[in-house]
């Protein structure tokens, strides 16, 4: 594909398409970024209105006893969160976020993480987020975050 301008290139037959805009070395996020080395490596696309990827914790990532740090997950939510906005182009940062830890992930359960807009005022970008178990479709956790979105 070739540049065209900033966000966009062009395919062999001409058409435009979007690129992923998370998808730069130049992005070393702890949770997203390919430019990383220790990072988590997360792939987040739009599905929709639902911003998704998926997650498998490794026993780098445990706190004790082999259960998910607590960290990571909530790293993981806001990640999901804030994607929801960056995949739109719309740069923001979090201003706050809450999180409800509802049962322990275990090193090596698969996770899909949904991130959501609630509503918009304004600058302010109120988001849901949840960190899912694939086998069971349970809960683990689930976040609410405000995102100032960045003044033009």
């Amino acid at each position: 594909m070739a540049s065209t301008n900033e966000g966009t290139a062009e395919s062999a037959d001409g058409a435009q398409r979007r690129r992923n805009p998370l998808e730069s070395e130049g992005n070393r996020c702890f949770v997203c970024g390919p430019g990383n080395p220790i990072g988590l490596g997360v792939r987040f696309s739009l599905d929709g209105d639902i911003c998704r990827a998926t997650f498998t914790p490794e026993p780098q990532h445990a706190g004790y006893d082999q259960v998910t740090h607590g960290g990571i997950v909530f790293s993981l939510l806001d990640d999901v969160m804030a994607n929801w906005l960056w995949l739109q182009g719309i740069k923001s940062f979090t201003a706050r976020a809450d999180i409800r830890y509802r049962a322990a992930l275990p090193v090596g359960t698969p996770v899909r993480l949904e991130g959501e807009l609630s509503r918009r005022r304004g600058r302010l970008a109120e988001m849901l987020g949840r960190v899912i178990r694939i086998d069971d479709d349970s809960v683990v956790a689930e976040a609410t975050g405000r995102f100032m979105i960045e003044a033009k």
